[in-house]
């Protein structure tokens, strides 16, 4: 079977990138809900060089993969992902598009690929056999918002802090510290902790263009952001929003801030946007605490993930 590079994706073959990889979740999960478009999406166009192929097969396409190649060669690993109907698995369609993959990360100079598998599916023995270890378990939790109580959270004021809150991009005059707050998450994140003002502004701004609702909720300290939780509705399927990033900066850690900006955008999220539903949110198995404060906002196992580790050079 044929392989494509899809160097210019057209909106058709979105489409059939989508239903793709919603037919191997299905198949792989039954039960559990497909992934959303948004989702799928924004995977492929998320910030940064990327490169994409895909199998014709039938009106859409059999198997595909990509490439993300963020920010600095030296410093930052590809990340690539695979899917493959499961009616052509076996067929050695995925590791020739991994062999794709792997040859446009070293030619980059990336010296190792990142990858995520969905623990009990294909993907993990797939990954395995080609070299890749599990570095850390994630697991994906959600929320029905009409099912829990958050306002005794959302009232913990805790002294000397206070709340705010912005649709979309950061306000100007927030922009610097918010991106300080950002790099608290760093020793959560295995990704660097770059940001800035600008980053913060294009990573909002390419929500906006997905025709997505950026949410933030923010606790101050005087001037100083020290904790937020940010939460994106989707503008195509809005009934289930989606967790994005939560921190509290050290020194600020303790005294449940975490909590309360997350109970307080519950709160305003059943106020502004009625029509969701679910609230789905990812966390590292080792992070305890974040795990802990979304067990007290009423989240619910869904789903784990396992993030693998490959040397570039011992890929295919």
């Amino acid at each position: 079977m044929d392989i494509r590079e899809l160097v210019e994706p057209e909106d058709a073959d979105l489409d059939a990138w989508h239903t793709l990889v919603s037919a191997a979740h299905l198949h792989d999960l039954p039960g559990d809900p497909a992934p959303d478009s948004t989702q799928t999406i924004g995977r492929i166009f998320g910030g940064g060089a990327r490169r994409l192929w895909a199998v014709p097969y039938r009106e859409g396409f059999g198997a595909v993969a990509s490439v993300w190649l963020p920010g600095d060669p030296a410093v930052r690993a590809a990340e690539v992902d695979v899917h493959v109907l499961p009616e052509l698995r076996r067929r050695g369609l995925g590791t020739r598009l991994l062999r794709l993959a792997a040859e446009a990360a070293r030619a980059n100079g990336r010296s190792a690929a990142l990858a995520q598998a969905l623990a009990g599916t294909p993907a993990v023995p797939f990954l395995e056999r080609h070299g890749f270890r599990c570095l850390l378990i994630t697991r994906s939790l959600v929320l029905r918002p009409a099912e829990t109580d958050v306002s005794a959270h959302a009232a913990l004021n805790p002294e000397g802090y206070r709340l705010i809150r912005w649709t979309g991009t950061v306000p100007d005059h927030l922009a610097v510290q918010f991106a300080l707050a950002k790099s608290a998450m760093a020793d959560h994140d295995e990704g660097d902790s770059a940001w800035t003002a600008d980053v913060v502004r294009d990573t909002a701004d390419h929500v906006a263009k997905r025709g997505d609702d950026l949410y933030t909720v923010a606790a101050l300290h005087g001037p100083r952001i020290v904790g937020f939780t940010e939460v994106v509705v989707p503008g195509d399927v809005p009934v289930r929003a989606f967790q994005y990033d939560t921190a509290v900066v050290p020194g600020h850690r303790g005294r449940r801030i975490g909590l309360w900006v997350k109970a307080a955008m519950l709160e305003w999220l059943a106020d502004e946007r009625p029509e969701v539903v679910e609230i789905e949110t990812d966390n590292a198995g080792d992070n305890a605490h974040m795990l802990a404060v979304n067990e007290a906002l009423g989240y619910r196992p869904l789903r784990e993930f396992r993030e693998y580790l490959a040397q570039a050079a011992d890929l295919p």
